[in-house]
């Protein structure tokens, strides 16, 4: 996924859970999710940094009504 990408590269990272490192970004949506229309969708993968490579553990995405600052 091209936004979970995205947001590893443009975001600052932070501590999250278990080791791991977590990041955000709001990207604009514009469009239907679950038979609801919203602006804004935000990434917030879960992931490792390993020597060689990034492993994202999980992504968590959310959507919103408000069109918010990426």
């Amino acid at each position: 996924m091209a936004e979970v990408e995205e947001a590893i590269r443009s975001c600052p990272w932070q501590p999250a859970d278990l080791g791991r490192l977590e990041c955000m970004k709001n990207f604009p949506f514009n469009g239907e999710w679950n038979r609801k229309i919203y602006a804004t969708k935000r990434v917030r993968p879960i992931f490792v940094e390993e020597a060689n490579e990034i492993v994202v553990v999980t992504v968590y995405t959310y959507y919103s009504e408000e069109e918010l600052s990426p």
